[in-house]
């Protein structure tokens, strides 16, 4: 087992006084057999209540408003979460099961939203792509795992050549991207293939850096086995999702799982800062508790730290990008 302690801190800092700050958080880890939250606190500027609900995915998610005026807003999540290795799943049924409980997968109706491709104009291009990577003698697994190598071996993995608005069709062309690209890819193809999947948003976390995106927020892909159920890939490091990710939410695509949104009255210039802090620790739940109480964290594993300057072009594709990565301020 992994045990992380996770620091995700949002800053606005608005050019004058803005009012009636509405605002959506899913910083609420996943909690299930492979993942246990032993501890989080939410910090927010002026500590506004916040309203828990579930949505229709059952990610946890957080609403929270602040109506008098305010130049900064602050938003802090401290979590200690555990995490469970996962191995590549052995299916006690045969290939020929597998497909056809493929098949049967199609008719339900918990899985119809995941299902679901987009109209895009690579479609058919990307479809034979598709066509010829998908191997029915092989088990699902390794079908979904070889398309995450494709992406894996024929994209390159880049910040800035990208922006919120990028869609399959750009990321299909310019072959480059970030995590959220790369997931989006997948998430289509494997789709494009029948498979259900869902996009997933998360952290992912250090050991030997030997990873794309360590110690930031991440975005990676979980496909559905017949008789297992969801298990992640990651497409910008074809590798299996194991322990080394922290789920936040799923959704059927980014907008369903983004972190921190929201709507206020307002200028709308302003600079955001996103500070991310991941150690990985053995300590006692207690004194984890304490060190988050005193604000303290000691010997950092990783530390990201993403700030858009005051003078930057709002139209600069990395620091939109960076935007959509960690949260989008509507």
């Amino acid at each position: 087992m992994a045990k992380y302690k996770i620091k995700h801190i949002t800053h606005y800092f608005y050019n004058s006084p803005v009012y009636e700050s509405i605002n959506q958080i899913m910083l609420y880890p996943i909690q299930d057999l492979h993942q246990t939250l032993h501890f989080q606190s939410i910090r927010i500027t002026d500590s506004p209540s916040i309203e828990v609900f579930k949505d229709h995915y059952f990610n946890q998610l957080g609403i929270f408003n602040i109506l008098k005026p305010h130049s900064e807003l602050s938003i802090q999540s401290n979590i200690v979460v555990e995490v469970v290795p996962i191995e590549i799943p052995n299916l006690e049924i045969s290939i020929v099961q597998q497909w056809e409980e493929i098949e049967l997968l199609k008719k339900d109706f918990t899985l119809k939203d995941f299902l679901e491709v987009e109209e895009f104009k690579a479609k058919e291009e990307i479809s034979n792509v598709v066509k010829s990577l998908i191997d029915k003698e092989k088990s699902v697994f390794e079908n979904a795992f070889n398309v995450s190598k494709f992406i894996f071996e024929n994209f390159t993995y880049k910040q800035g050549v990208t922006t919120i608005e990028s869609d399959i069709d750009e990321n299909w062309s310019l072959k480059a991207g970030v995590c959220q690209d790369f997931a989006h890819l997948l998430l289509e193809m494997l789709q494009i293939a029948e498979l259900p999947s869902r996009y997933v948003s998360g952290y992912i976390c250090p050991k030997n850096h030997d990873l794309r995106g360590e110690g930031a927020t991440h975005a990676w892909v979980e496909v559905f086995l017949p008789t297992y159920g969801w298990i992640g890939i990651d497409p910008t490091n074809n590798c299996l999702v194991s322990d080394r990710h922290v789920r936040l939410a799923v959704g059927k695509d980014f907008h369903d799982c983004t972190p921190v949104k929201g709507i206020y009255k307002g200028s709308l210039e302003h600079r955001l800062e996103v500070t991310v802090v991941v150690e990985n620790t053995d300590s006692h739940i207690s004194t984890l508790y304490n060190d988050f109480f005193n604000d303290r964290v000691e010997k950092p594993s990783f530390v990201s730290i993403n700030e858009i300057p005051e003078d930057v072009e709002t139209n600069n594709s990395y620091w939109r990008n960076m935007q959509m990565q960690q949260q989008q301020q509507q």
